[in-house]
């Protein structure tokens, strides 16, 4: 994943010199700011282009909050979003700019179309169906495929059936205009495609795997893009490929308005990863640096490098440690298209890439070549049509054992996007192989799901992807099976799944709500398949034996989400049911609520891993509800001294807003304030019923 090599200088973003400046702007001010933007700098061609993105930039930290729609306010917003776009690839800061031209005003059809749009070209793909919905309520012929991005959206979601339907509507109007060739035309074999897909994915998520996909932590982790994990045999060095800004080679930016690739590494003690480092401008260079494989030695390290169309390099340690300068790979694999995604047998005799030379089955494919006694890498064949298919192939890993190959396709029986298969070599020399096995519900997901490599025994795997609980964009998680039970000598007994319904609905009305819902472990995060018997009621089955608990959450935009521990029973031989109602909150001033799930280091105000899953379920309120204002609060227990505790208080408030801010919610619509010890929930005589619950962070509704 190498991306062009374009300079941006940091000097250049003049945003954080006029960040105060704004702050004290008032609306009319920002917009005349806009209006200057627009009317003086888009003609002055001598003007350096990032300059001018920076001055749209600087509006998205200004944005309005007034709820009258502004068609005036709408266009300029748009204006300057469509102006990051057309100069330069920041789509995350474009996006931002998008929703406050889409939420100024809710009839402009085309910055809410380009608002759901954008979304669905960066992160919070499932949000674009809001905007998408707008356009089709109002405009329904605003565009020819508007239906299809509606489907996709919910897709992302996992709102299959909803996806279906709006599929169908698509399919519909495709049939009733067999004419039609417009750009805007997605075709039928696509379409259909995309409901094969929905209808595995209704089949993963009802059925999920007994995976526990744990955040590999913050050591290594951070509010940038982490992936590509790569490692050696003994699983106690790690290798990955971090947008990050510290530590990072090049101070510059890209021009996506984010840092450079560069390749950072990790190594484990006493069973922990220590923080992960730069891995140094031998390997570094000032432009894009990305890693591909680790040999299981851990002393050769394969890149890629942005040359010749995308060619692999790799690289020794030697016994000192330095590593040597990258050099390509000798031999047949490098061509002038693009090679990418390495991974070499255990005995460093077999190379699995991905290319998208001609001549293979469809889009990018898997091949496999042989290593020579010179060293050459040579006799390259495609790995067949059972790996590969009409679509894209990548990021293959041959397992330990050299016969089980794990890759992501786009084809197959999928659930959108890439997803991650294994498959077991049946003959090398006929070069046949097993009918490849999707790995499931919740490691795959309709997004794209890649870089999945395994553990040598087998019980472990690692790979990046975007969760609930991530800490930024991609972040690289640890992937474990749940261990078997003993076998006896006696029959194994029958159990019975706990059947486990959950209804949602207004805590006002009584009526019910269709919200998100999700049950998981709350230690391992494996994930309780469901299915929604009727609207606003959930079912999930518990199949596990043993009695935990489990982290359930419901969110819903225009109400505060809950997000409870419940302790619940296993599968049984007589089975069971237990319920529960969630009564959901709406976001009306003065409702407030208490987040639990947010944890802190003793006397510290830095988040332990665990919290980020409740930070992004705030962060996601908020973003869902753009109106929103709303009070931060830190509270503790009466344990050390008032001064200590309400400075401790503070703190921790400070920085869940900080935390809120750097992920683009407005810093005037959040308000921090430390209590101390003043407002404890009970006594602070016990720990558990007592200074345990009086140890907190609140939220309260201020505007809405």
């Amino acid at each position: 994943m190498t991306l062009c090599n374009i300079k941006v200088p940091y000097e250049v973003n003049f945003k954080l010199c006029l960040w105060k400046f704004l702050l004290n702007c008032s609306d009319w001010n920002v917009l005349f700011c806009v209006k200057f933007v627009r009317n003086h700098f888009l003609n002055m061609h001598s003007i350096p282009r990032i300059l001018v993105f920076s001055a749209a930039f600087l509006f998205v930290s200004h944005l309005s909050l007034a709820q009258q729609q502004d068609r005036e306010q709408s266009e300029l917003y748009m204006e300057q979003a469509k102006l990051i776009m057309t100069e330069t690839q920041a789509m995350d800061d474009a996006r931002d700019l998008m929703i406050i031209a889409a939420n100024s005003d809710t009839t402009n059809a085309e910055a809410n179309f380009e608002a759901g749009r954008i979304h669905m070209l960066t992160i919070g793909k499932e949000r674009a169906s809001k905007y998408f919905l707008r356009v089709f309520r109002q405009h329904p012929e605003f565009r020819f495929d508007l239906e299809y991005w509606i489907a996709e959206s919910f897709q992302f979601g996992l709102s299959f059936d909803k996806a279906i339907a709006f599929y169908e509507l698509y399919k519909a109007k495709l049939s009733g205009n067999p004419g039609y060739n417009g750009r805007d035309l997605v075709p039928m074999e696509e379409v259909d495609r995309r409901i094969i897909e929905c209808n595995n994915g209704k089949e993963f998520v009802a059925n999920p795997k007994d995976y526990s996909i744990v955040n590999i932590g913050r050591e290594v982790n951070s509010e940038f893009d982490d992936y590509a994990p790569v490692l050696n045999e003994n699983e106690d060095e790690l290798v990955f490929t971090s947008r990050r800004r510290d530590g990072n080679v090049n101070e510059d930016v890209f021009e996506d308005n984010k840092p450079y690739e560069d390749i950072f590494y990790a190594t484990k003690e006493n069973g922990k990863w220590m923080r992960a480092q730069n891995i140094g401008s031998r390997i570094n260079t000032p432009y894009h640096d990305s890693n591909l494989a680790l040999s299981s030695d851990g002393n050769t390290l394969y890149i890629r490098k942005d040359v010749n169309g995308g060619d692999i390099y790799f690289s020794v340690r030697g016994k000192d440690g330095v590593w040597s300068p990258p050099e390509p790979i000798e031999g047949d694999v490098n061509s002038s298209f693009t090679e990418a995604s390495v991974s070499v047998s255990k005995d460093g005799n077999t190379m699995y890439f991905s290319s998208d030379r001609p001549g293979g089955l469809g889009g990018t494919d898997i091949y496999i070549a042989t290593r020579t006694k010179a060293g050459e890498w040579t006799r390259v064949k495609n790995a067949g049509p059972k790996i590969n298919t009409e679509y894209d192939e990548d990021s293959p890993f041959i397992d330990y054992d050299g016969k089980t190959l794990f890759f992501s396709s786009k084809g197959g029986k999928g659930m959108g996007g890439f997803d991650i298969f294994k498959s077991n070599l049946l003959d090398a020399k006929k070069n046949e192989w097993s009918d490849p096995e999707n790995l499931g519900f919740p490691i795959n997901t309709p997004d794209n799901d890649i870089f999945y490599v395994g553990s040598k025994d087998g019980e472990r795997g690692y790979y990046s992807t975007t969760r609930e609980d991530g800490m930024g964009y991609e972040d690289i998680y640890l992937i474990t099976t749940e261990e078997p039970p003993a076998k006896t000598e006696e029959a194994p007994k029958e159990l019975l799944p706990l059947v486990y319904i959950v209804k949602v609905m207004d805590g006002d009305s009584k009526k019910p709500l269709e919200a998100k819902v999700r049950l998981q472990g709350a230690v391992d995060n494996i994930v309780v398949g469901s299915r929604t018997i009727e609207p606003g009621t959930y079912e999930f089955k518990i199949k596990s034996e043993d009695s935990k608990e489990y982290q359930l959450s419901a969110e819903l935009d225009g109400y505060i989400f809950q997000n409870l521990k419940v302790m619940l029973a296993g599968a049984s031989e007589e089975g069971g049911s237990e319920g529960k109602i969630i009564e959901m909150k709406k976001l009306v001033v003065g409702a407030r609520s208490v987040l639990r799930n947010i944890y802190f280091d003793y006397g510290k105000a830095t988040f332990r891993t665990e919290s980020y899953a409740e930070l992004n379920k705030l962060e996601n309120m908020l973003k869902q509800n753009e109106n929103l204002k709303v009070e931060i609060s830190g509270h503790t227990d009466n344990v050390s001294s008032a001064s200590f505790n309400l400075k401790l208080s503070q703190r921790r408030a400070n920085a869940v807003k900080d935390f809120l801010v750097s992920k683009g919610i407005d810093t005037r619509r959040i308000t921090a304030v430390g209590y101390g010890e003043g407002r404890p929930l009970a006594s602070n005589d016990d720990e558990k019923d007592g200074r345990e619950l009086n140890r907190r962070v609140e939220f309260q509704v201020l505007g809405n």
